[in-house]
């Protein structure tokens, strides 16, 4: 059973497990219609944020029936978003791909917070879980999305019009992804400078 090693920091952050005690913060944010808008799920009632926290306080264990590790993105003591790790890939269950997703509070956008979590993250699924490619899901029309993707090396490897029901509705769905090695020239050319 793989095990992602926490807390992991970055300059300013901190990725960590849900625990009881984020549900205020979680909710702060997860309630909010736009915040949610290219998430599955709708907006969370309280009572869904505190079932939510519980389910999730993995402390970074990946286990095969659950193959999902959801971390708090804490800045300063507060939780300000959470970033999702799906240890599996599109087509397979064999744990060599991972899934990310990042969700913030919308005081907390445009700050630079989204792509810092995620590229901790990236680094986490290739150097700790030793995948061959990390990807991302999205709706064609979240271009903030988009740019940290494209910000973490990612490329687009496809896009779907109409290619998803979601949340009602026909939408477009754009699949970003970076291979292990594509990541480690990436690295290794940011640490040349």
């Amino acid at each position: 059973m793989p095990r992602v090693r926490l807390p992991i920091t970055t300059d300013r952050l901190v990725l960590r497990s849900l625990r009881p005690g984020d549900e205020r913060h979680v909710f702060a944010y997860r309630s909010v219609p736009d915040v949610v808008r290219y998430i599955p799920g709708e907006p969370k009632t309280l009572e869904q944020v505190q079932d939510m926290v519980a389910e999730r306080a993995t402390a970074g264990r990946i286990e095969p029936s659950h193959p999902i590790c959801t971390l708090a993105v804490e800045l300063d003591g507060r939780v300000i978003g959470d970033v999702l790790l799906h240890l599996d890939g599109p087509d397979g269950h064999d744990g060599r791909q991972a899934e990310i997703g990042w969700v913030l509070a919308p005081d907390m956008q445009g700050m630079g917070y989204a792509t810092e979590a995620a590229e901790a993250l990236v680094r986490v699924a290739f150097d700790e879980l030793g995948v061959h490619r990390v990807w991302a899901q999205l709706d064609g029309e979240n271009d903030a999305s988009a740019r940290i993707c494209e910000r973490l090396g990612m490329r687009r490897e496809a896009y779907f019009q109409q290619g998803s029901w979601f949340k009602g509705q026909w939408t477009d769905l754009a699949v970003y992804a970076v291979r292990a090695d594509e990541w480690a020239a990436r690295e290794s050319k940011a640490g040349d400078h």
